[in-house]
């Protein structure tokens, strides 16, 4: 069994996506960042990052003690190689599928959440902020039709981790900016059909929370907003 620590996020859904596509067996242990339930103790000893998604894999690879990874890349990284499943098998192929998995976590992920945090989370708008993730999200969409201009999937022929990265980000954007990108537009909707996709991205949905964007944005308190990005988030512990 692997727990997975998270909620409705797309780094948790990532993660939930490729247990399901991979027939693992997992359960989800619900962590709230807006009740901040990341800085409780028991997480905490799980990772002081204070960051969901985590998972604790009791019959890890190798066997032994029960096994605790956080980051959403290493888990996935994880998983793949765990099962030997959604991971290419030739060296420059296995490469080319973790440098666009490194390109979910260090642009994609934080640039869009950068964006989101920006032009809806924060309670003063600033406009160079604003345009400043607005404009980068543009261009990293911009780099990614352009690889799917040339291959199925973002590490080639073959659905990989990589596009499981990467999938709960952009489908919202892509389903809005439709005609700017039809290459990924076309490897969004093909993602979406995949029932694995359809059970994984619905992790946590019951927990969803109305302040967040896909809870209708209803608007963040100010102790939330100390919890996620204020002194709450900063506090010593």
């Amino acid at each position: 069994m692997i727990t997975l620590y998270g909620g409705p996020t797309p780094n948790s859904r990532k993660v939930a996506i490729a247990m399901e596509e991979m027939g693992l067996t997992w359960r989800l242990h619900t962590i709230d960042i807006l009740a901040g339930d990341q800085f409780a103790p028991d997480f905490l000893a799980l990772n002081p990052n204070n960051k969901a998604p985590v998972i604790v894999d009791d019959e890890p690879t190798g066997g032994g003690e029960p096994f605790v990874l956080a980051e959403s890349g290493a888990i996935l990284w994880y998983l793949a190689e765990k099962t030997g499943r959604f991971l290419p098998v030739g060296a420059r192929e296995r490469a080319i599928c973790h440098q666009w998995l490194m390109f979910q976590m260090s642009g994609i992920g934080p640039m869009f959440g950068q964006n989101a945090h920006f032009s809806f989370y924060a309670k003063d708008k600033h406009d160079y902020s604003i345009a400043r993730y607005a404009n980068e999200v543009t261009r990293l969409l911009r780099v990614l039709d352009g690889r799917l201009a040339e291959t199925a999937f973002m590490a080639g022929a073959d659905y990989t981790i990589a596009d499981m990265a990467t999938w709960p980000y952009v489908a919202r954007q892509v389903d809005m900016r439709a005609a700017e990108f039809p290459n990924l537009k076309r490897w969004a909707d093909l993602i979406a059909t995949r029932p694995a996709v359809v059970r994984g991205v619905e992790v946590g949905r019951e927990t969803l929370r109305k302040e967040t964007i896909e809870g209708g944005l209803s608007g963040l308190s100010d102790d939330q907003r100390s919890i996620l990005f204020g002194d709450r988030q900063y506090a010593t512990r």
